[in-house]
Order: C-alpha cells, then sequence, then structure tokens
C-alpha cells in the first residue's frame, strides 16, 4: 500500500524534464513499477514553478503537493538549480523531496544541488537496463517507502 493512501489521495510526481527520449524512458520505467502514483510530466522550469505555484494554466489543480520531484538540472527557462532554489525559498513547497536527475557528474553541480537543499542528486545511467533500475529504485523509495512530512492542512 502507498503511504500517501492515508489521506485517500495518491500525490502525483512531479518529472521536470526537456529530454523528450528522458521522458519517454522515465515514464515507462515508473510504469513498470506499477505505482499508482500519476506522474506530471513538464518541460521546463519556468512551466514547473508555475506548476507548483498553482499558476497560470495550473491555477485549478488539485491542492496537494507532489510526492516528489524528479528534476533535471539542464533545463530551458530557468535551470534545475533555480527550481531547487525556488522550491526550497517558498513556505508551501520547502519540504517537497527532490531528486536532481541529471547527467552531469560535475562536482560543482552536485555540491551546488545539496548546498540547495536536494535531497538527492542520481547521474542518469547511459545504458537501458541501469536507467530503468535507477527509476524504478527512485520511484519505489520516494512514492512508497519515504515518509512524508504531513501536508499543512
Amino acid at each position: 500500500m502507498n503511504r500517501n493512501e492515508g489521506n485517500n489521495v495518491l500525490r502525483p510526481i512531479l518529472l521536470v524534464e526537456d529530454n523528450p527520449n528522458d521522458v519517454e524512458l522515465t515514464l515507462i520505467a515508473l510504469e513498470k513499477t506499477r505505482l499508482a502514483n500519476p506522474v506530471v510530466s513538464l518541460r521546463d522550469g519556468e512551466e514547473a514553478l508555475q506548476y507548483l505555484r498553482r499558476e497560470g494554466q495550473w491555477a485549478d489543480r488539485a491542492d496537494e503537493n507532489p510526492a516528489v520531484i524528479l528534476l533535471d538540472k539542464k533545463l530551458p527557462k530557468i535551470d534545475g538549480h533555480e527550481v531547487l532554489k525556488a522550491v526550497r525559498g517558498n513556505e508551501s513547497l520547502k519540504r517537497i523531496p527532490v531528486v536532481m536527475l541529471t547527467s552531469s557528474r560535475e562536482e560543482s553541480d552536485l555540491l551546488r544541488s545539496y548546498d540547495l537543499g536536494v535531497n538527492a542528486y542520481v547521474v542518469k545511467p547511459v545504458a537501458f537496463d541501469d536507467f530503468m533500475a535507477a527509476i524504478n529504485d527512485l520511484g519505489m523509495f520516494w512514492a512508497v517507502l519515504n515518509e512524508p512530512p504531513p501536508y499543512p492542512r
């Protein structure tokens, strides 16, 4: 049973990724985990912040925050580090787990991500099977095993 089911709301997994191939692989991998959580897939940092803040086209979305944000570092408009900084600086968003899912192995990117409050930094595996296994593990941990903070009422 998903731990989010206690309040009868399966909180979505927010995937913020601009590479269509990585989006498709991530969605396939999450589907194979058989998680019941819906996945919201967005292509840039600006849209992600609008979604999280319930602005623009997202003004009427459901009130719950995502179970986890899977965030690419290199995004159009607003990059992943800026999205992370905005999330951590917002009182109603700051407790959402954020996983930086990136191809960057740069130490400076890793350090900046943790300095900004990322929960995990995962370098995307190149091999298909490794990528699928990594996404499966992320989905199971953050959407099922992790005990999230209570959602503010």
